[in-house]
């Protein structure tokens, strides 16, 4: 990709104000092969006062409602973030299969633009997209895990719409178009802002909570086992 970490831009939504830094090329504040903690699972909040779950209604999310789940996993991630990818690709299938699919979690993403530049452009059209059909929306965040290499600020859009054209029945010029006119800012600043006020400095971040109350949150290379010990599930 011709974009580099260090070019990622602090006015990016307001959410890299306040000194948090880029780490080479990876994504910002990753902590490591086996995930970490970021909290000690004594927060008192709850999916209902916690930053995350502000707006969570509106996020895309697979399995149960977060109001009646055993258990919610909250996740933010950035298309650009090669971290997120190989969560993606190593630890959310196992998620899916065993914990959303039974039933007993829900699985939320929400976004945050912290890596590459073309990762926010790209979060402006997965809004565009998501709010035409959700099916969609999951099939080009995969997409954008799965070709990040391919992806740079000039011809992020133009990719997109040709993925979302060839292969989901939503109407890719109107996705484009959306992304490219600001169509999409306040759902995005959403995020931004519950990123923001939960100190989501790197991507992927998880939160975790049994029961609507908050247990833990990591950052990085989430495994499944910590998800699932975290969980008690």
């Amino acid at each position: 990709m011709d974009d580099t970490a260090g070019a990622t831009h602090v006015t990016r939504r307001g959410l890299l104000a306040g000194g948090v830094g880029v780490v080479g090329a990876g994504c910002v504040g990753g902590r490591g092969s086996d995930g970490g903690s970021d909290g000690t699972g004594d927060d008192p909040s709850t999916l209902d006062t916690h930053p995350v779950g502000e707006a969570l209604a509106a996020q895309p999310r697979l399995g149960p409602d977060p109001a009646t789940a055993t258990a919610t996993i909250v996740a933010f991630e950035d298309p650009s973030c090669p971290r997120c990818a190989a969560f993606e690709e190593t630890t959310v299938p196992k998620i899916r299969r065993e914990l959303v699919d039974p039933g007993e979690a829900a699985f939320v993403v929400r976004t945050a633009p912290l890596v590459y530049p073309w990762g926010e452009p790209a979060i402006h059209a997965l809004e565009a997209t998501y709010a035409r059909d959700a099916d969609a929306f999951w099939s080009l965040l995969g997409h954008y895990f799965e070709r990040q290499d391919a992806f740079d600020t000039e011809n992020v859009l133009d990719r997109t719409e040709t993925f979302l054209d060839e292969q989901t029945g939503v109407d890719a010029a109107a996705v484009v178009a959306d992304a490219e006119s600001g169509a999409m800012d306040e759902a995005v600043q959403t995020d931004v802002s519950a990123a923001e006020a939960a100190d989501v400095s790197g991507t992927p971040t998880v939160f975790l909570f049994r029961d609507g109350e908050y247990r833990t949150r990591a950052t990085g290379s989430v495994s499944f086992d910590f998800v699932t010990q975290a969980l008690e599930l």
